[in-house]
């Protein structure tokens, strides 16, 4: 009996196209045009964010003989992807990242999920991008009891306005806090993080003081953009940073066990 043939190598030709198919590679865009393209739909867009959506590997220009950035269409349909979920569903661009590569690997990408509030009667109310929202559709959106958000609240976690509303991101930091919790993590040690985050966004503010003291409103969209980009780096750097102290605490549990030496 004759030994089967091998099976034929796979074909890179086989490969599913980066996504998105069908529209053009050509790169006979500027990175200017790119944002003129993209601006109507989101005012705030500027230079110094699509390169940042560049640095993080969202999407890659062709670089031309002179080292200019050229774009194509289909790196516009990208960018326009990534500011569309970065808005509506305010999703991290490590999440972004995934999402793209399961498109480029050819799978159906769902779209976010958009929280549901069911009304008193029993209606479902999909809420609009308001920036704030009061407490008892931030509980429904949570799942946090009243009495959760005003212990929440009482830690200085969260902070509602005077007319008690809280701003559209307080979603992500109850939905993380019930997490933490849920993990044996006391709340009350989490006014740290608070009062970091609060640090850094006085470094942001300071860094893009000089944008937003001018009154043009192409000025203050920038400051904005930019306010925006250095958060991205700063949550990043504290992720890595954090990463890095957790090595060391680890290495040194480790190395703690190897010199008692095995029980007996």
């Amino acid at each position: 009996m004759s030994a089967a043939a091998p099976a034929p190598a796979p074909d890179a030709r086989d490969a599913p196209e980066p996504w998105p198919r069908g529209v053009s590679r050509d790169p006979a865009l500027s990175i200017g045009q790119v944002v003129g393209l993209l601006r109507a739909e989101f005012p705030a867009v500027t230079v110094s964010k699509i390169r940042f959506l560049e640095d993080q590997g969202l999407v890659r220009p062709v670089r031309s003989g002179a080292g200019y950035r050229k774009y194509s269409r289909a790196d516009v349909e990208r960018l326009r992807f990534v500011l569309t979920q970065q808005r509506d569903s305010y999703a991290p661009l490590r999440v972004i990242g995934d999402r793209l590569r399961a498109l480029d690997a050819g799978h159906d990408v769902e779209p976010a999920p958009t929280a549901r509030v069911v009304t008193s009667e029993g209606h479902v109310v999909v809420p609009s991008n308001r920036p704030s929202l009061p407490a008892r559709e931030l509980s429904d959106l949570t799942g946090a009891s009243i009495e959760t958000l005003e212990r929440y609240t009482g830690l200085g976690l969260i902070t509602p306005d005077l007319a008690g509303y809280f701003p559209s991101r307080s979603i992500q930091v109850v939905t993380l806090l019930l997490a933490l919790e849920g993990e044996g993590v006391d709340a009350r040690v989490l006014r740290s993080v608070r009062t970091g985050a609060e640090r850094s966004a006085d470094l942001i503010d300071q860094a893009v003081s000089s944008q937003r003291s001018r009154s043009r409103a192409s000025d203050l969209e920038r400051a904005g953009s930019r306010s925006m980009e250095l958060g991205e780096l700063m949550a990043d750097l504290h992720r890595e940073m954090l990463r890095v102290s957790l090595s060391r605490l680890n290495g040194l549990s480790q190395a703690g066990r190897g010199e008692r030496g095995p029980s007996r």
